[in-house]
């Protein structure tokens, strides 16, 4: 008979990943049981505990998807409470083709030019390169399960992108404009924005190997941009800018009397989920729960759930303060507490802390939310002062956030930070190495969305695809583009 125990292999090991056996028999002469040996194998523990780990990660990052997917619902309930009643159905509408049309171009073609293959020239089959990914087109590439979930979790994030979109341009804009512009965005524009931040061959990634040909293209770390200020809402900040600058402003603008949203209930209760959802967005961001870290598996187990706590620290503390900080303003400024200006500022706040997020200690959070909440105001009027209508202010809060919160990694961010979640021990920050590379992250953002987007919003303005009518536009879209009775929408504003 065999019995066997489990113990740990060394002093310092950190599970029971041995197991020890002992094979007795039965001494015919006078019945006693006699250890016929001792033997030591490696178990099949540690396999299963390999496994364990991979489901934990997977698990964690389908769960998280979902929260950033209900995203779509937080950012639907914030634009329709911004919009005019008359305008409620369209905007609702854009939300729900941003998802639609985003999971389709995202799977064709999107994804591959995000993430290829994964592999260089050099390395057969590798199509990417610096600039692009390629190969792997519509998943095909896919002859297992292991891979989907890292998919699933990055369209949510491609939607969220366009969605940005839909409130610079919102109460005015023709459905097939804004379809042509949703595909090129997730199709092209984003994705390969994702490839060269998020990619391990980008040009400017944090995640490239150090082998030869993969050499980190940036000196020292690359550019740090954790879950998103630049890839994300930089991307649609700027995309929606150049789009209400196309457009033009709603008849009205200058009166904001005149142009108030219907419901600062629905607003208040979108961005309650937005905050919800954000959690899925930077905590789901370490990719995984299980053990190791991002970018330096020697550490200790753990180290991945670890980083999320800390990440929902730092993301809580930069929302709290941006809020606390546009409460005060507004009081100082208006003689008021304007709930619209605080709902934005915990947006402005987010934003700003998606990029440091897991490079900053709790007490530079709260600073990067601060300081988030006045670049977000300074924005918000300046964009005003210039004649630029965006009834969400959704450049203020993601594109001029999203630098800040791109710069803020070369202010912020610690050396022993740096390390433990990207394996790379230098001195980037103290030398001025690290916000370099943050600011021409940033630059190059700004140049390849402004000058792409620049290149389909005005084509389509000029042939008249942009933007309704103005008898349309003072009929409200929800009668124009979706045929609800304008007399149901007269009599619904009423009743609110």
């Amino acid at each position: 008979m065999t019995s066997c125990l489990y113990a740990a292999s060394s002093s310092t090991a950190t599970s029971f990943d041995t197991k020890y056996c002992f094979t007795t028999f039965t001494d015919t002469a006078n019945g006693d049981a006699v250890t016929f040996g001792l033997s030591s194998v490696t178990d099949t523990l540690t396999t299963g505990l390999a496994d364990l780990i991979s489901v934990t990660d997977q698990m964690w990052v389908l769960t998280c998807a979902v929260f950033v997917f209900w995203m779509q619902a937080g950012f639907a309930m914030l634009e329709a409470g911004s919009v005019r009643k008359k305008n409620t159905n369209n905007i609702l509408f854009k939300n729900l083709m941003d998802a639609s049309i985003g999971a389709i171009c995202w799977w064709l073609l999107g994804y591959s030019f995000a993430f290829g293959t994964g592999k260089y020239d050099y390395d057969d089959p590798g199509q990417d390169n610096k600039f692009i990914g390629a190969g792997n087109w519509a998943l095909q590439n896919y002859n297992n399960d292991n891979g989907y979930y890292f998919w699933f979790f990055q369209w949510t994030f491609a939607g969220a992108c366009a969605t940005i979109v839909s409130g610079c341009v919102a109460e005015r804009c023709r459905l097939e404009g804004y379809f042509i512009y949703t595909i090129l965005l997730t199709t092209f524009i984003y994705p390969v924005v994702v490839h060269w931040v998020w990619s391990s061959t980008g040009w400017l990634s944090a995640f490239a190997p150090t082998s030869a040909g993969g050499d980190v293209y940036l000196h020292k770390n690359g550019m740090i941009d954790f879950a998103g200020s630049g890839v994300v809402h930089m991307t649609g900040g700027f995309a929606g800018l150049v789009g209400a600058i196309a457009i033009g402003p709603r008849v009205g603008f200058g009166d904001p009397s005149k142009l108030k949203g219907h419901s600062d209930l629905l607003a208040a209760l979108g961005t309650s989920i937005l905050w919800m959802g954000w959690y899925g967005f930077n905590c789901g961001s370490t990719l995984g729960a299980g053990s190791g870290s991002i970018g330096n598996p020697e550490l200790a187990n753990g180290a991945y759930i670890q980083l999320a706590g800390k990440v929902a620290v730092t993301t809580t503390i930069a929302a709290a303060s941006a809020a606390i900080t546009c409460m005060v303003a507004s009081r100082v400024f208006t003689g008021q507490y304007m709930l619209t200006v605080c709902l934005n500022g915990v947006l402005a706040g987010l934003v700003s802390i998606t990029a440091p997020c897991s490079v900053v200690e709790p007490w530079a959070a709260m600073m990067i939310g601060i300081i988030g909440a006045i670049v977000y105001g300074a924005a918000s009027k300046g964009i005003k002062l210039a004649g630029i209508d965006d009834p969400l202010d959704a450049f203020p809060v993601h594109g001029a956030c999203g630098i800040w919160g791109v710069l803020s990694v070369g202010i912020f961010a610690t050396e022993s930070n740096i390390a433990r979640y990207y394996g790379k021990q230098n001195n980037a920050v103290q030398s001025g190495n690290q916000f370099r590379n943050q600011l021409i992250g940033v630059l190059a953002i700004m140049a390849w969305v402004v000058g792409t987007s620049s290149i389909i919003f005005f084509p389509l303005k000029f042939a008249g695809l942009l933007r309704v009518s103005a008898e349309e536009e003072e009929a409200g879209l929800d009668a124009s583009e979706h045929g609800v009775d304008p007399k149901q929408i007269e009599t619904e504003s009423k009743a609110v």
